[in-house]
């Protein structure tokens, strides 16, 4: 489908911020991706708002953009603007009960998480250890070793399209395994921060806990360019048993390759394109659901113009 931007109004509202055709590749984790019509950073939360909700009026796509985990955009790019999210400001709150912490929706997760721990405050361990930022941990509810954002939002800040400025709660995001009402509805609603619930421990427990976290991540996970998880967990089994299972550990289309470290991983070996990437996720599901039955439902989203698909 062909959208032509109004460029001249764009242009005239954010003036040299805006660019455009921009490659997104340098912007993912898989390092893949083509161009974005027109891409804009934004820097805190009023610009944020303000690109957003004349988006809306100009009824324009557009896609926030944080760390660029979890995404796959084609090589045929995004139409569209993309907004690059740098909205990075953490405030700790150590003076009411529960302690928590409260984060724009573009700080990096990782980041908060060890903020919190230098402060002796336990509940986000698991966050240390998963790229991404808080917008996109609180949109698709983001977990690891056994913690997910369902177990820690206390309130989400979402600027709504017909509600405003609403706070949601975790029970009010709808959360379910690594989706939420706002994924699962492919809402227009965007996160712009969130507060999130921590309890009183020690500097070295949390230090502690999350150096167990990182030491198994970098033992079962492999290194480089990869979108993370490629797929959900299907119930009572894991996605990277079936692949392997499925004899398609180290498995290559091009430069992509199903990682022999841990077969729910696709890593980008230098010079692959998202086509070879979603071919290995095709060769994947067909096989899996061959061999097993089983149907392997993707945990990333795949962004832009696609064909075969």
């Amino acid at each position: 489908m062909t959208f032509a931007l109004p460029m001249n109004r764009l242009r005239e509202a954010f003036g040299d911020a805006l660019q455009e055709n921009v490659p997104l590749a340098a912007y993912t984790t898989a390092r893949v991706g083509g161009p974005a019509d027109a891409f804009l950073p934004v820097h805190d939360l009023a610009q944020l708002e303000r690109a957003v909700r004349l988006l809306w009026d100009l009824n324009v796509p557009y896609l926030i953009l944080g760390s660029g985990s979890n995404l796959l955009v084609s090589d045929a790019g995004y139409r569209g603007v993309v907004i690059f999210n740098r909205a990075r400001n953490v405030k700790i709150d150590v003076h009411h009960q529960p302690p928590s912490v409260w984060a724009e929706s573009g700080a990096n997760l990782s980041h908060v998480a060890r903020q919190t721990a230098l402060r002796g405050l336990s509940g986000l361990e698991w966050a240390a250890t998963v790229p991404g930022t808080v917008g996109g941990a609180v949109y698709g509810n983001a977990g690891a070793f056994g913690g997910d954002m369902a177990g820690n939002l206390a309130l989400a800040e979402i600027l709504h399209p017909e509600l405003g400025k609403v706070h949601w709660s975790a029970e009010e995001m709808g959360y379910g395994y690594r989706t939420s009402i706002l994924k699962r509805e492919k809402s227009k609603a965007v996160i712009l921060a969130a507060r999130m619930n921590l309890t009183q421990s020690t500097v070295e427990e949390v230090q502690a806990r999350i150096e167990t976290f990182s030491a198994k991540r970098r033992a079962t996970q492999p290194p480089g360019a990869t979108m993370g998880s490629m797929f959900k967990n299907p119930p009572g089994d894991y996605a990277g048993r079936l692949i392997e299972a499925a004899g398609l550990k180290g498995k290559r289309i091009g430069k992509a390759e199903i990682s022999p470290v841990h077969a729910n991983f696709f890593v980008n070996l230098g010079g692959a394109t998202a086509a070879d990437i979603l071919q290995l996720i095709q060769i994947a599901q067909k096989t899996v659901q061959d061999k097993f039955g089983v149907t392997l439902e993707l945990e990333i989203e795949c962004i832009g113009e696609w064909e075969n698909f």
